[in-house]
């Protein structure tokens, strides 16, 4: 089964047309416009019965002098489905009919194989530094730390009081350590 099917437009004549008589495909294929001479439009079309299985990317489209273009044609459904594809130059006065099959696509036994070094957790970089905490940004958390901070030593040294002094260290304590826990808490932390 092949993946593409070749179209060649204006290799005999202009306006001609040169397709298979038959296409299968077990997914999804590409169609291949190959235009031997002038500039040209060609129309593709899938028929209901492909439709219900198939989708063009485009109907219309224009091939260069001497140039190539690729079509997609998508799987949308699964299953089986068998129909016509219709490609169309000249607005209609050339058409020709291709048969296409889709088949189920061919299952293997084979295992998928990963290596071992995905499941071990990757390195962090530089980059890879956490910017938030939950929702809230980082920087801005730590800065609102730091001026907590100021405003106890500041409040310490104001009143003179040893009681502030102790009530400052332990409000920034307490700060450290809650950001500590929601750090370590974050699913992705390597810490």
């Amino acid at each position: 089964m092949s993946d593409a099917l070749t179209v060649h437009v204006n290799r005999e004549s202009l306006h001609s047309i040169a397709v298979p008589d038959s296409f299968e495909a077990s997914d999804g294929f590409d169609v291949v416009l190959v235009n031997h001479g002038e500039s040209t439009h060609v129309h593709l079309h899938l028929d209901d019965s492909l439709s219900e299985q198939a989708a063009l990317e485009a109907p219309n489209h224009h091939v260069e002098g001497g140039g190539e273009r690729r079509v997609r044609v998508g799987r949308t459904g699964g299953g089986t489905a068998r129909g016509n594809l219709k490609v169309v130059t000249a607005y209609g006065s050339t058409t020709r009919l291709v048969d296409v099959e889709l088949t189920e696509p061919v299952e293997t036994d084979e295992p998928v194989e990963g290596g071992e070094e995905l499941t071990k957790p990757q390195p962090r970089t530089e980059g890879d530094r956490p910017t938030t905490i939950g929702p809230l940004p980082l920087g801005p958390l730590l800065a609102a730390g730091g001026v907590a901070v100021g405003l106890g030593v500041g409040a310490a040294a104001v009143t003179g009081s040893a009681l502030v002094a102790i009530a400052a260290v332990g409000v920034v304590f307490l700060a450290v350590a809650g950001i500590g826990l929601v750090l370590a808490a974050r699913p992705d932390s390597t810490n």
